[in-house]
């Protein structure tokens, strides 16, 4: 007997000779069905909508079907197409309404929107490939056929205080030709080529910057200097947030930019690296009133959007539009796309640019309890991710220490990076808060513990680590902005001359300096983040704002690996001193007492005298002392014993003699690390520390810092004694 279909699944209506029925208002965007594919969009304000189909890579549509009245449920438009190939389909709606800005409306029923939960979308194959000028719909959804195979594929799940964070981007990690990869540079799979270097080098994690589908030409500005277009190079200003950016895939053109990202993580996966990815939910593409109509401002500009009383677009942003977090529409639409990358794409966390706006109401207002981040937090699917935030925006909202936690979220510590910045170049008055920065920022996080403070020195916002040395100022020409843009306020230092030199004492110095600041952010209590190139010294010649440029400036140069090989080796080894000394990766703050019975405090603080501190402005001296006695103290227990650590940092331009803590009876100090030495006598691999010769005292270089290591004293072979034959 033939098996009967469901009612549901049987067509109902007929137009130019496509089947098709009222369809599931939910899940929203185009699904999978045993018979075709079911579409849904929402529109609170919209009086009609269509759906547009393409044969794929075609201008024109081959049809244009209008939702029926009965298609609609509430404010989604919700329709089943049977019998349609989805191999050569590509999408859109037009949807039509009130056009009429002051009250927040924008409807164009001339235009072909792009669906918001697109999971795939054409229109940018190739990166910075042939755009269509004249194509009135350049960027299509597409329908994924979702069959990957993940295997046994399992998250690392790896303790966020042991995360060594690598911030990458995706094209430009392998886009330069020294990288000399098998599969297309600048791609998914030429990361996964590289994976080798990132566990030589110690990371366990990667924060990928964007990897959203965005338009790479939607500047249309030229470089001054060179008359070449500049590109939206980064990415933060996505099209859709469900779909993978294509030309970040070899494969994009056929369509498996999806497959090859999943491989990606997957094999990342497989060495016990996790993924982390870099999303904006503060804004979209779309830009202010004069930018194009792509996808939300067509559908439901007053829904998506803060607006203000006349209609205008609230810029908290910086980029033109704000989108609308807080809107209870606009927040499932969040939360289902981080479900969705985590449930389908396996990714172990999210940080949040200008993650503050997600904390503003639908007036642009700082709410005191977000939905969003509230919701964030509690989230079932997203227990186990990591969610990291970017606590401030363009409009002034500064939330460093006071982001709306939920006991889930951490912070990009910028406050660390600016104080660390500061002490490390020879400010006066630094030495205090320094104190508070290197043991986890107590001060700022209290009970949320270490965790919540992720540390950096550099970013891709900013000066890389060798052009924080190499630059009193930025310069920014060639963005084409009449160097405006970028910060002006950077903390750094040239060392004595602004960009190149051949002065050997001044690039003796700068590296020094790069050495010093990887020293401090890997004994520092949080977790630690490094930017893609900082470890092999990759320079952006002074320019501290490179959103826009697809060349050298942003491409890592893999010939630097042998010619700053001392820098590799410093980050690789301090890399691998954190992770063998567990007092490092605290997930509690210090209690500054002896609470194990061991005749010292798990931290305490000297200068160049011990167990004396001083705080006074014209101070530039500061050491620390950790007490492995008293193990990591984490929240679930205290984990194995360790050495005792301490650190000498000198931030004055004099040397100075640094008196050592005594330590037990049986053990002595060991040389770590002397940034002041040149390779390989500057850090030793951990486990090989050489003895100090004189206990007592250690002599810190101006500028310089000096780590050591209390063990057991090793014992002296016993002679051999003499047989008489």
């Amino acid at each position: 007997m033939p098996q009967r279909q469901p009612i549901d699944q049987q067509p109902t209506h007929s137009f130019e000779g496509i089947r098709l029925r009222a369809g599931k208002p939910y899940p929203f965007g185009a699904t999978i069905t045993p018979n075709g594919v079911n579409f849904a969009v929402f529109s609170r304000y919209a009086t009609e909508a269509w759906l547009v189909l393409y044969r794929k890579g075609a201008h024109k549509p081959y049809v244009e079907i209008p939702f029926y009245p009965e298609f609609r449920v509430g404010h989604v438009f919700a329709m089943q197409v049977f019998d349609i190939d989805i191999e050569d389909l590509e999408y859109g709606y037009r949807l039509n309404g009130p056009y009429n800005p002051r009250e927040g409306h924008r409807f164009d029923r001339n235009k072909v929107l792009l669906d918001p939960y697109a999971k795939l979308i054409s229109g940018r194959d190739v990166f910075c490939g042939p755009s269509e000028p004249h194509n009135p719909f350049p960027h299509r959804a597409r329908v994924l056929l979702d069959d990957y195979d993940w295997g046994d594929d399992q998250p690392p799940n790896i303790a966020l205080e042991d995360l060594v964070i690598y911030e990458m981007h995706v094209r430009g990690f392998t886009r330069h030709p020294s990288s000399q990869v098998h599969y297309p540079p600048g791609t998914f799979a030429a990361v996964r080529e590289k994976i080798p270097y990132l566990l030589e080098l110690g990371v366990n994690c990667v924060e990928l910057m964007p990897i959203f589908e965005f338009d790479e030409f939607e500047y249309d500005r030229i470089n001054p200097l060179n008359g070449e277009q500049l590109v939206n190079y980064w990415g933060y200003s996505s099209l859709g947030f469900f779909a993978p950016k294509a030309g970040y895939a070899g494969t994009g053109r056929y369509g498996m930019q999806a497959d090859e990202f999943k491989t990606l993580i997957k094999a990342l996966h497989q060495n016990g690296i996790e993924v982390i990815l870099d999303v904006a939910f503060n804004h979209t593409g779309e830009g202010n009133h004069k930018g194009n109509t792509i996808s939300f401002r067509g559908l439901d500009n007053k829904t998506y959007y803060m607006l203000g009383p006349n209609g205008e677009y609230l810029n908290f942003s910086g980029t033109g539009n704000t989108l609308n977090c807080n809107n209870p529409v606009v927040r499932d639409m969040v939360l289902n796309c981080l479900r969705y990358w985590a449930a389908e794409y396996h990714v172990d966390g999210f940080r949040f640019d200008l993650a503050t706006i997600l904390g503003r109401g639908t007036n642009g207002m700082p709410l005191a309890n977000p939905p969003l981040l509230e919701a964030l937090a509690h989230d079932p699917v997203l227990a186990n991710c990591k969610l990291i935030a970017e606590a401030w925006d363009a409009g002034g909202l500064y939330q460093v220490g006071t982001f709306p936690a939920y006991g889930r979220w951490a912070e990009w510590n910028g406050k660390y990076r600016d104080t660390i910045r500061r002490f490390l170049k020879g400010d006066g008055g630094q030495v205090w808060e320094a104190a508070e920065r290197i043991q986890g920022s107590p001060d700022m996080y209290g009970e949320r513990g270490t965790r919540a403070s992720i540390n950096f020195v550099t970013c891709h916002d900013g000066f890389t680590l060798m052009d924080l040395y190499s630059y009193d100022r930025k310069h920014n020409i060639a963005n084409g902005e009449d160097n405006f843009d970028g910060h002006n306020d950077n903390h750094s230092w040239n060392c004595g001359v602004e960009g190149p030199t051949d002065d050997l004492e001044i690039l003796a110095l700068r590296r020094q300096m790069i050495k010093n600041a990887v020293a401090v952010l890997f004994l520092s209590q949080g977790v630690p983040m490094i930017t893609m190139g900082d470890e092999v010294g990759h320079t952006k010649h002074g320019n501290n704002n490179t959103y826009c440029h697809d060349n050298e400036l942003n491409w890592l140069d893999w010939t630097l690996a042998e010619k700053n090989a001392d820098l590799y080796e410093f980050f690789k080894h301090m890399i691998a001193f954190r992770k063998a000394h567990p007092i490092l990766r605290r997930r509690q703050h210090f209690t500054h007492r002896d609470e194990v019975g061991s005749g010292y405090p798990d931290i305490s603080w000297h200068t160049t005298r011990p167990w004396v501190t001083d705080w006074s402005y014209h101070n530039r001296t500061l050491a620390v002392l950790m007490c492995g006695k008293h193990g990591a103290q984490s929240g679930v227990g205290r984990a194995a014993q360790d050495d005792y650590v301490y650190m000498a940092m000198n931030a004055h331009w004099d040397d100075h003699r640094f008196e050592i803590p005594p330590l037990p009876e049986g053990m002595s100090w060991f040389r770590f690390c002397d940034t002041s030495a040149h390779a390989p006598h500057d850090v030793c691999v951990p486990g090989d520390e050489t003895v100090l010769a004189q206990q007592r005292f250690v002599t810190v270089a101006g500028r310089s810092i000096v780590i050591l290591v209390g063990k057991p004293t090793p014992k002296s072979p016993r002679p051999r004694r003499r047989t008489l034959s």
